[in-house]
């Protein structure tokens, strides 16, 4: 299947190495090391026990996707979200690094949420923020999609990311018969933590749950709507796993289920 079919189908798909990309992870890479032992982002963003370092906005690159004195963002990828999305100004990319023994529990956090980070790869949708004390879920961040670049060589056991294949198509489903006498400007009001847990529990019943591991200069992208996740830290698995994730919001949130 070509990206494009395999995108609408599965929920995702993945690009092969190309020299472009590959030239943007060499200037990165030194850039993402430096930010991973920096003292206040460490602080800030180190979690589960010390195994992962969420780096949220963490890479301090340009709109154009450059860090300072590397190239811009390109690729065949690039190219891909181009035709599909427009072309983007992007925003500040996410470092995540997952090291040995992910995940571990981290202080405050309920034994079943630690039981659902562990044994279900903490599935969720992008965008739809847990909040107040009883963790209700609104869409707060509506992303165009979820592009992810590699930085370093792991094995297939570091923790890769997990999709599950055509949950987006159900995901889509359920959210626009919840918001369908909604006007999009009030979505955000919406409560749609019932119906995306009841969808989840759909997707893990009857979705193909694939593990995702790309190599430095490769790329995949992930629908908005898929269900995913990071598996945990596996036995074989060798070094620790670093990837930056581009996730631009919407110019409109109505195009959140278009």
């Amino acid at each position: 299947m070509t990206p494009e079919a395999t995108f609408d189908q599965r929920g995702w798909c993945r690009f092969a190495q190309d020299q472009a990309l590959s030239r943007w992870v060499e200037a990165v890479v030194p850039v993402a090391m430096r930010a991973t032992e920096d003292p206040d982002l460490v602080s800030a963003w180190l979690r589960c026990g010390g195994t992962w370092f969420a780096g949220v906005n963490a890479l301090p690159n340009d709109a154009r996707g450059a860090v300072p004195g590397g190239p811009e963002l390109q690729g065949v990828a690039v190219d891909f979200i181009a035709a599909r999305f427009g072309a983007q100004l992007w925003d500040r990319a996410q470092l995540s690094v997952i090291y040995p023994g992910y995940p571990r529990e981290m202080p405050g956090e309920s034994a079943a949420a630690f039981r659902f980070r562990r044994d279900r790869d903490a599935a969720h949708v992008d965008g739809l923020l847990p909040e107040g004390a009883d963790r209700r879920r609104h869409l707060r961040e509506p992303h165009g999609f979820v592009l992810g670049l590699p930085l370093n060589e792991t094995s297939p056991e570091a923790s890769p990311m997990v999709v599950w294949e055509g949950s987006h198509i159900l995901m889509r489903d359920a959210f626009a018969a919840a918001l369908a006498d909604v006007p999009p400007a009030d979505w955000g009001a919406v409560d749609l933590t019932d119906i995306y847990q009841a969808t989840r529990r759909i997707c893990f019943e009857t979705c193909k749950r694939v593990t995702v591991h790309a190599a430095p200069g490769e790329a995949y992208v992930i629908h908005r709507l898929s269900l995913h996740g990071v598996a945990p830290w596996g036995e074989a698995a060798d070094a620790l796993r670093m990837i930056a994730y581009f996730r631009p919001e919407l110019p409109q949130i109505g195009d959140w289920l278009g």
